[in-house]
């Protein structure tokens, strides 16, 4: 065998290796409080793979403890896997330092006050502080993949420092929908925050969150949209900026916003 007929050789099992880990990626990220199990048949279905190769991925996932098969024969996440969200989020100092700021956000606001943290291609809820007194009480499920449209998310767009992935997540979009987006995060750099009309009749606002590193999380209320008002001078809004700056600071970052010089409002 001559050397470069290795180096083609190694070069596809290289290739081969990236495909594996990617596949994996894909099959863990189907995961989500909508479908907390999933069949071969649905993997296969979601990623375009046959169920022959669906299975042997599934079934390797299950061996390396990160998958485990139900009683229906589904395949949930594995101990290994729980093990290591428990262990990334519990290292994740913010999720541990927001609860008494969401707490008096809530209050403040009467509205539902949510921390969410960036996953794979979005904005993940990691907690949420509901006003039980209010007479409308707009619930948001903890785990709950917020898309691309949310306050939530335009407010990543804008501040996370991977600006090259955010603008590819951007331009999966359809033409129309993709510049409305970054139209919307251009506005978020330049005023801070973002108001975004969630499922209908739902109003939210958000505002960064930084740790010594940049955006770790956003800070949002979310509320019937009759009860919310979306304006810059917002008593709402200030209570939301405030909680995060206030956050910010507990986390030792540098609040990015306050560098903007706003406009008149």
């Amino acid at each position: 065998m001559t050397r470069s007929t290795r180096s083609s050789d190694t070069a596809r099992a290289d290739q081969a290796d990236i495909q594996a880990v990617s596949r994996v990626s894909q099959i863990l990220s189907l995961f989500e409080p909508a479908m907390p199990e999933v069949t071969t048949g649905e993997v296969a279905e979601r990623l375009g793979l046959n169920r022959t190769t669906a299975y042997r991925y599934c079934t390797s996932l299950v061996a390396a403890g990160l998958l485990e098969r139900n009683a229906e024969g589904a395949y949930v996440p594995g101990g290994l896997l729980l093990q290591l969200g428990a262990f990334a989020i519990g290292h994740r100092r913010v999720v541990n330092l927001a609860p008494r700021h969401m707490q008096a956000l809530s209050r403040a606001t009467r509205t539902s006050a949510v921390l969410s943290l960036w996953g794979l291609t979005g904005p993940v809820v990691s907690r949420v502080e509901e006003n039980l007194s209010a007479v409308v009480i707009v619930s948001v499920r903890v785990g709950s993949h917020l898309p691309l449209d949310t306050a939530q998310s335009k407010v990543f767009l804008a501040y996370h420092a991977d600006q090259l992935s955010m603008e590819r997540l951007m331009a999966n979009l359809p033409g129309p929908a993709r510049d409305e987006l970054r139209a919307d995060v251009e506005r978020v750099r330049a005023v801070g925050h973002c108001f975004a009309m969630g499922t209908p009749g739902v109003v939210a606002v958000a505002a960064p969150v930084f740790d010594e590193y940049g955006i770790c999380a956003t800070l949002a209320v979310v509320a019937p949209d009759n009860t919310l008002p979306m304006s810059d001078d917002a008593p709402e809004l200030r209570a939301v900026v405030d909680a995060a700056r206030a956050l910010t600071r507990e986390l030792g970052g540098h609040y990015t916003p306050d560098d903007v010089e706003r406009p008149a409002v």
